[in-house]
């Protein structure tokens, strides 16, 4: 069985927060979700509004910042540790590996921008979410691919729900 592709439109920045709380309570350690997309199509939007919806299930919810400068930001939440990763100031996968993403794959929820940096050390079991701009302001169409085993047996059932 090859790789499943999840279709979903997103008429608002709420629709896009809604989504990424949705799909946290999922998701765990050794998962990573690669972020595709233009700038401004709402890559870090998501990846926020997911460490929020994680923090607020365990505890006090904190500032989410974009990882543009810093690299990578690691949240440790009492029950996962969240690596929240932008890699589009890097210029190979030599950088990469020096960041310690191998090792964050197996033990922590990965969320990952600009993923195309990581070349061959792409885990072969993440799903990808494609983020595009939609036809109005705000819109956004977002193409959900899956491989297929345990990460999808989660993730594609919050998929199929009506859209919130």
């Amino acid at each position: 069985m090859g790789s499943d592709t999840r279709q979903v439109f997103l008429d608002s920045d709420d629709a896009t927060a809604a989504l990424a709380a949705a799909l946290a309570p999922v998701l765990r350690a050794g998962d990573t979700l690669l972020l595709d997309g233009p700038v401004g199509a709402g890559k870090t939007a998501f990846a926020r509004a997911l460490i929020q919806a994680r923090m607020a299930a365990t505890g006090p919810v904190e500032d989410v910042p974009s990882p543009s400068f810093a690299l990578v930001q690691v949240y440790d939440l009492p029950d996962l540790t969240i690596w929240h990763v932008d890699l589009y100031r890097l210029d190979g996968v030599t950088d990469t590996v020096e960041l310690g993403l191998d090792e964050a794959f197996e033990t922590a929820l990965c969320l990952v921008e600009w993923p195309e940096r990581l070349g061959a050390a792409l885990p072969p079991d993440a799903a990808r979410l494609a983020f595009a701009y939609g036809p109005d302001e705000g819109t956004r169409h977002l193409a959900v691919t899956m491989p297929p085993g345990d990460l999808h047996d989660r993730l594609a059932p919050v998929l199929d729900l009506p859209a919130r």
